[in-house]
This record gives C-alpha cells, structure tokens and sequence, in this order.
C-alpha cells in the first residue's frame, strides 16, 4: 500500500494538538517551539503534495479509500484536484506565521500575576484547526467532509472566546462580554448553517444511496441517478446556506466583523484566511459539482447577493473607526469577489476566484499581522489613536502600506491578477453585474488609503513617539508574505496553470463553455 500522504498531512497537525496540549503547564516555551515544528513539517507534507500533484492527470489525485460507516455507505475518501492542492499549501504555508505572529499572545498577564492564559491550549487549538481545514480540502466523501466541517467551530469557539484582543478599551469585564459574545455569535451563526447542510446530507443520501462525490458524479453523467428538479434545487439551498455562512456572504455575514475584532490578530487571520477559505472552495467542490441544473438556477439571485457583499463590505469598511473592523468589513467585499467569480459560470471567472482565494489570503495576513503589531505596540484598535506612525517605525508603515495596496488590488501585487480575472469573466457573461461589481475596486482605494493616511501619515501622536519599528521575529512573519505578493503578482502562471485543469473540470459538470467574443463584422 502506498504511503497515504493526504492523510499524514492532516493527520500530523491533528497529533501535533495533542502532543502540545499534553506540554506540562511550566513549559510554555516548549509548547510554542513544538507547534512551530509540527506546523512547519506540515508545511513540508503540503509542499510534497503539491509536487507529486499533476495538474494534467486525473481529476482526484493521491486517493485514499476505505469504508468507515458501512451500514450507511460512508468511506474515508481523501483526493485533491488543483483548487484543493493550492488551498491546501496557502493553509500550510499561513500557520506557521500565525503561530509566530501569536508567539506572545497566550503568555500570562504579567498585570494580573494571579491568571493564567493557557499557553498550550491556544497553540494546540490553532493545529487543530489546520488539521480540520486540511481534511475538509481533501474530502471526496460528502458525510466525512462535513464531520469536520462542523468540526472546526470547536477549536474556533475557544480561541474567539478564551483568547480575545489584549487592545480593549473598557475593563476586563467588558472585554470578556463582548468575546463571548462574538464567539457566541460565530457558533451559532455557523451551526445554524451546518444543521440545514445536515438536513441537505441526509436528503442526499436518500436520493443517491451514497455519499461519494465521484460516485455521484459518474451516476448523473451515465444516467441511473436523475434527481427531480424541485429536489435538486432544495439540496443545493441546503449546502449552499451553510458554505454562505462560513464565507461568509451577505446578509450571513455579521458574526465576521464581531469575531475578527474579538480576536488576537493571528486568530483574525485563522478565520478569514484559513477557515472562511472552506466556505468558497465547498461551492466549487459540492454546489456546482452535486447540483449543476440548481446552481444554473440560482445564480441571479446568487449574483445579486454578490454585489451587495461587495459594494456593501466596502461601504461599511470605509466609515470603520476600529482598524480590524475594517479588515474584517473589506474581507466580506473580498468574499463577494470570489462568490461572483464562481457563479458567472466562466473559466476565467472561476479561475479568478480560486486564485482569489489563494491571494486574498496572503494578502489579508500580511495586513492584518502587521495591524496586530501596531495595535500591540499602542493598545488601541481605534484608528483615531493613531499618527506619524511611519516617523517613528518606518519598516512597520512599509510593510503595512504593501499589505493596504494589496487589498486593494493593485497592479503588480498578486490579488490585482484574481480581481481581473473575476471581473472579466464576469463580463464576458453578465456585462451589467461586472460593471456594478466595480464600485468595489474604488471603495476599496478610498478605505485603504484613508486608513494609511490616518495612522501612518501626518503629525507623530505623543502616544506612538516612542513606538518601536519591527522586531526580528516580526519580519521573519511579515517579509516572506510580502515577497509572495509580489512574486505571484508579476508571475502568477504557477498558479494559474495549477487550478485551471481542476476549473475546467467544474464547468464540464455545470455543462457551460465560455461565451463566444462578439466581433463586429467587417464591412
């Protein structure tokens, strides 16, 4: 039997949770260096997948197979197509910062010598989280991937909850009310979703007799599984009600915001960048590939809710006071991107929106750890608390300006190349919604640029006079996230030539091609 890569690289940040929970409490050092090792061998098994992945061979590579549930036809069925691979190395590649990022995040307070922030529970939380996203990438078995699906809302609790923003105004109550109620809000939000995808699971099974991905498949292309219409269509609305909570999409969104300024930044980073991650890359893998006809059908509606995201997330982001919040308002203006690009039912749409999901969480990590750098250095999350900060910390306004234009798309950083493509092909389909969707593009200049004037530009505030720059640590997190910008902004092919097999895969099962170019006819 061959080496099962698929399930070492999940299973190892799973083993690495427990081993680093199981750190004797006195060791807190050992627990950190521990999780830095686990998540950067990780890394190493992603990087391995991503070699032995061939982007011009069979759609799932590297299958595992075995029955686990036998008498309700569940298996243990792992594969990765192109989109898979590529979510699979950014989560990899992400944890390891985040554990960096947040290396001083769970120490005691040295204020309140009498608590204790339980140093190993929050790194072992964040492996498990990565091990739970790793799966869910790998999942061709519908009942496995949604086990860990509504798995991963555990660890994400916990560490919403028990391991908030040190930066809070307001006493240690007020602080500790408005986490829980953020992490409140997160799980209940997120399993509302996952209780009506159960519902959906379930009807599928009744109509498939299994619950295999490509089983399903193979059925509906050879004909002996026709579902009805009005069957399909309520098992679509089913998954796709849940992916659009954890995206999240408007109007699920609102839990996003509160669990984002709640959280550590390296933990607003798990979320939007990793977790949310699962959300987009399930309508790809699960709406479009089990349902075609219910997708065709609701993509109006889908669109519309789309650009709501998109002109609204901006909006919203541009009136923030808080600077988290408005990472986290500009992140649901991302999501309706990506949402947009994949269900314009164009190559190059959601080509655009894979890489989108690749770009824009490279992008929102590097700007959301540098924000939590400078939020730890002054204690405030207020934007207003802010001034001249590039005076003092020029290496810090460098490397926060860098991660602010890559939010924004531009030109030569890698998210310019998704939002393009996502705009182009969406216009190739639907002309009206890609010119609508482009109010997104200004807004997002108006925020980020607003958001860099008032913090780093102008007077230097008698508060950040004495800031300190960037900390070793602290580049070693930030530099190579900002070197990826650039690389894969002024040569994106790797990418592209790695997820386009696997698109061009999705739109065989929504039976579209690419509209045909209208070329006026010469005279």
């Amino acid at each position: 039997m061959s080496f099962p890569l698929l399930t070492a690289t999940a299973a190892l940040p799973a083993v690495g949770a427990i081993a680093t929970a199981a750190v004797p409490a006195a060791r807190r050092s050992a627990a950190k260096w521990l999780a830095l090792l686990v998540s950067l061998a990780t890394l190493a098994l992603a990087v391995t997948v991503l070699v032995r992945f061939d982007p011009d061979g069979a759609r799932y590579q590297l299958t595992e197979s075995r029955s686990w549930i036998a008498e309700f036809g569940v298996r243990y069925e792992l594969g990765v197509d192109g989109i898979g691979v590529a979510l699979i190395a950014l989560t990899a590649l992400l944890i390891p910062f985040i554990i960096l990022a947040g290396w001083h995040d769970a120490d005691p307070l040295e204020t309140h010598s009498s608590r204790w922030r339980p140093t190993q529970g929050f790194f072992a939380l964040i492996l498990a989280v990565e091990a739970m996203v790793i799966i869910s990438f790998e999942a061709t078995d519908v009942f496995l991937f949604y086990v860990f699906f509504e798995a991963m809302l555990i660890p994400m609790y916990f560490l919403i909850g028990g391991f908030g923003d040190r930066a809070h105004a307001g006493s240690d109550e007020n602080a500790s009310a408005q986490r829980s109620y953020a992490a409140v809000k997160f799980l209940l939000y997120n399993l509302v979703g996952g209780l009506i995808m159960l519902a959906a699971v379930i009807g599928l099974y009744v109509v498939a007799g299994n619950f295999s991905l490509q089983e399903i498949a193979e059925a509906r292309a050879n004909g002996s599984l026709d579902m009805a219409t009005n069957t399909e269509r309520l098992l679509f609305l089913g998954f796709f009600f849940a992916f659009a909570v954890k995206a999240p999409l408007w109007p699920l969104h609102t839990w996003l915001p509160n669990a984002m300024g709640e959280s550590t930044a390296p933990v607003a980073v798990l979320i939007t960048a990793v977790v949310d991650k699962v959300g987009t890359f399930a309508m790809l893998r699960f709406c479009l590939g089990l349902f075609p006809e219910a997708s065709e059908w609701a993509t109006p509606v889908i669109l519309v809710l789309a650009l709501v995201s998109i002109v609204y997330g901006a909006l919203l982001a541009v009136g923030q006071r808080d600077i988290k919040r408005l990472i986290a308002y500009a992140s649901i203006s991302h999501f309706g991107f990506i949402v947009l690009g994949i269900f314009a039912m164009t190559s190059q749409g959601q080509s655009g929106a894979t890489l989108y999901m690749v770009n824009h969480g490279i992008s929102t990590a590097a700007l959301m750890l540098v924000a939590g750098f400078l939020i730890s250095r002054r204690g405030s999350r207020l934007i207003a608390d802010y001034g001249g900060v590039q005076k003092v910390a020029p290496v810090l306004a460098g490397t926060f300006l860098v991660g602010g234009l890559a939010t924004l798309s531009l030109p030569g950083l890698a998210p310019f190349v998704s939002e393009f493509l996502v705009l182009v092909g969406t216009f190739a389909r639907y002309p009206v919604v890609g010119i609508i969707a482009t109010v997104g593009i200004v807004l997002a200049a108006l925020y980020t640029l607003v958001l860099y004037q008032r913090t780093m530009t102008g007077p230097v505030k008698p508060e950040v006079s004495a800031m300190p720059d960037l900390r070793v640590r602290e580049l070693v997190v930030v530099a190579p996230l900002i070197a990826l910008l650039i690389g894969l902004g002024v040569y994106p092919k790797p990418l592209t030539d790695l997820v386009n097999p696997a698109v061009e895969h999705t739109m065989s099962d929504v039976q579209k091609k690419d509209p045909e170019p209208e070329v006026e006819a010469a005279k």
